[in-house]
């Protein structure tokens, strides 16, 4: 489903923050990318969802050679993808149910689909009594949840979450991670960055780990 090559991204004269990145991902897998802050784990999301090009390697998305492809084809990759933000992006002034609408509205989605879809979505992360609240007065996991929401509502075969566990308690966090795997088991891939090594290993899941520019080949799953 991804691919990357040789992958290196860095700007201008600066730093090199991506150096020689290789690695894939099968459909319908689990993984953590492990890394310390600053360790270039966004960036690397970046590439990979199309927000910024490689600055030298080869990206495969979906049997899609990236670089080959013009606006509108890389635009339908997009669409494939869903994103959970680090700092989540959610709209304060609107309800969380509105929220997690936004992108079907955008898309031009038919009301009654979205009727139908949202509500499910709420109930299915736990908070099917919090539609009609505004998004600023959740808490920070509700927040989080609700960022999941938005982000699986269009269907991805692909999710990407940047750091989701990194505000909030570890119970919720835990919460989170089980949510993730749920929407595994509904066949999405899943790829989640985080800087807790510690936490990704209570896991069985791969792990790649991100250091010093470069890729580690994926650890094997804990033991049973």
């Amino acid at each position: 489903m991804v691919r990357l090559e040789r992958i290196g991204k860095g700007y201008g004269a600066g730093t090199q923050i991506l150096s020689d990145v290789t690695l894939r991902l099968e459909a319908g897998g689990f993984y953590f990318l492990t890394g310390a802050s600053g360790a270039g784990k966004t960036t690397l999301l970046k590439i990979i969802t199309l927000a910024e090009p490689p600055s030298s390697g080869r990206l495969t998305l979906f049997g899609s050679e990236t670089a080959t492809l013009d606006r509108a084809a890389r635009a339908a990759l997009r669409r494939r993808i869903g994103i959970v933000f680090q700092d989540q992006r959610l709209v304060d002034a609107l309800s969380a149910a509105d929220n997690v609408a936004l992108p079907l509205r955008i898309a031009g989605a038919d009301e009654r689909r979205i009727a139908a879809d949202v509500p499910e979505l709420l109930a299915w992360v736990g908070l099917a009594e919090r539609g009609d609240a505004a998004a600023a007065t959740l808490s920070g996991g509700q927040r989080q949840r609700i960022a999941i929401a938005r982000a699986i509502v269009g269907r991805p075969d692909l999710l990407i979450a940047d750091e989701p566990t990194g505000n909030v308690d570890d119970d919720v966090a835990m919460l989170l991670v089980r949510v993730f795997e749920r929407i595994n088991r509904l066949g999405t891939t899943i790829l989640i960055a985080t800087h807790d090594i510690a936490f990704a290993r209570q896991f069985e899941h791969q792990r790649f780990h991100l250091d010093e520019g470069v890729v580690s080949p994926p650890g094997a799953p804990a033991p049973r």
